[in-house]
Formats: C-alpha cells, structure tokens, sequence
C-alpha cells in the first residue's frame, strides 16, 4: 500500500484544477478559461488499487500583484513544502520564460521530488512536444516527465501510476469515501464564482469576491446569501447588468450547479457590494481563507 501527500503546482491557467478533477473522477475544484481561477488550496483524496493519493490543488504560482495574491502563492508554496512529491503542470502550448523560471526556483527552493506533467498535448503537434521534453529536462532534476491532456484524460492514469510509483509506503490516510477538507460553504462560494467567470469578462472576473453570509439547511431546502464583492461602482453595474440580467443569470446558473452538489432544493441571495481594495483587505482575506501574512 502506498499513501502520501502531493502538491499540483504551475503557472496560473496551466491546468492544474481540471487535472485534479480528473484524476479525483468527479469535480471539486471550478474551472475557467482565466488565470488565477484557483485561490485557495484544496485537499482532494485519490484512492486507486494498492494506494491513495492526496493532492494540494494549489493556486497558480506567480508574482504578485496584491496582498491576495501574496497569500495564493503563499498556500502553493506551502503546499510543496507539506507535500512528499510535487506534481509541476506545464502547460505546452506556452513557450519556456520567466513565469516557469519562478516556478522552477520554487521547487528547487524546496527540495521535495518532482514529476512534470506535461498538460494540453491535445492542443500541439507531436513533433513539437521532444523538444519540450528536453527543455524541462535540463531545467529540472524530475523523477519523471509525463505527457497528458487533462481535459481529455489522455495520459492521466499513467501518471498517477507513476505517482503511485514514488510516493512512500503507508496506509490510507483518508476513508474511501472522503473527497475533500473544505466545508459545504466554500464549494457554493465557488461555484458562485465560477459562474461570474463564465459570463463576465475584461477585469471583472480577477476583482471580484465572494463571501458566504447565511448558510441555513431546512427540511426541503437550503437558505443561502452571499455577498459578491467589487473593487469599484463600474464593476458593480457590469455583474448587475442591464434590468439585473447579468447577475440573474449568474444565480440561476450558480443555483442549479449547487444544487446538484448539495442534493436539495436552493435558495439562492446574491447582493453585489462595493468594497475598494477589498484584495488588500486581510480581515476579508481570511474569511475567504486567505489567512497569513498581515
């Protein structure tokens, strides 16, 4: 039996949430098409015959911008160094630069194995990806480079055999049927988020929070209200739309995504708030948990 933590890192948009859902079998991470769509780190258990895996499913490692990305990194690097092995999702349709350099002297800096995945092959001609194969190569001591598309599962249970493979010897840490540490509430602020990253677009998706304020579970249905933060009236008016048809149809699609994750009926407030700076503010930072650094 092997058992073990592993941290899945890279650079923002590189893949890594829609890996872990793929690797997990069923979504517990949101998705998008925008970097930066990861900001707190999940705990997500894999069991596979003869061990389970345990993954960080870490924010995008980048230099940041504000206090809330200071504390994103934070929780990724953190992870590395919580972790036994780290799983590096490279994404191959983007040249080598500075963005990988940061992440490469991250791992170094950590010192725990390493096994690059590298993800969206779907996406690039074969002749293509040897070349890439040795850049990574010389750039990192890995214990393996793995080529896969997460979002077509091509490759993904090769590597997690070849996690299997160096994580340490050790019973299961987790029950079969656990999935995550985060509670109820963090999944439906995600999900909340998720749809705004969906249907918004130009700066909105990476200025906007959102914060759980009333949680209560009935008999037949499920009360909630959040709060969804801007940095700005602008923005406010974007998510609100004209006549309120933006922000209905961020509930609407928000609610139905909850309520097949909850198995009930929802009720679903959603009050758009304008708080300047609120990515600089840690009192909501670490309601969001994004606690840390001051």
């Amino acid at each position: 039996m092997k058992s073990g933590f592993v941290a899945v890192v890279g650079r923002p948009n590189a893949g890594k949430s829609t890996l872990v859902n793929a690797l997990v079998g069923q979504k517990v991470a949101i998705v998008s098409d925008k970097p930066q769509t990861t900001r707190s780190r999940i705990l997500a258990v894999v069991n596979r015959e003869g061990g389970q895996i345990v993954l960080f499913d870490t924010p995008g490692i980048h230099k940041p911008m504000h206090r809330m990305n200071e504390r994103m990194v934070d929780l990724a690097v953190q992870s590395v160094g919580q972790a036994d092995l780290v799983v590096w999702v490279h994404d191959v349709t983007e040249s080598w630069g500075p963005g990988d350099r940061f992440v490469r002297d991250r791992l170094k800096q950590a010192g725990r194995p390493v096994i690059v995945a590298l993800n969206k092959i779907d996406r690039v001609e074969k002749p293509r990806l040897l070349p890439l194969l040795e850049q990574v190569s010389r750039e990192i001591d890995a214990l393996a480079l793995v080529p896969i598309s997460a979002l077509k599962e091509d490759g993904v249970e090769e590597l997690a055999k070849v996690v299997l493979q160096h994580l340490p010897e050790g019973e299961a840490m987790y029950p079969p049927d656990f999935l995550s540490d985060q509670p109820e509430r963090f999944f439906v602020a995600e999900m909340v988020r998720e749809q705004i990253l969906h249907l918004t677009r130009e700066e909105l998706p990476y200025s906007v929070g959102v914060l759980i304020d009333r949680y209560e579970e009935g008999e037949k249905l499920v009360r909630i209200e959040a709060s969804v933060l801007v940095e700005r009236d602008g923005q406010k008016g974007i998510l609100i739309g004209k006549g309120g048809q933006m922000l209905k149809a961020v509930g609407q699609a928000a609610r139905h995504e909850i309520e097949a994750f909850l198995g009930t009926k929802v009720y679903l407030g959603l009050f758009v708030k304008v708080r300047a700076k609120w990515r600089e503010d840690p009192h909501i930072l670490e309601q969001m948990g994004l606690g840390g650094r001051n």
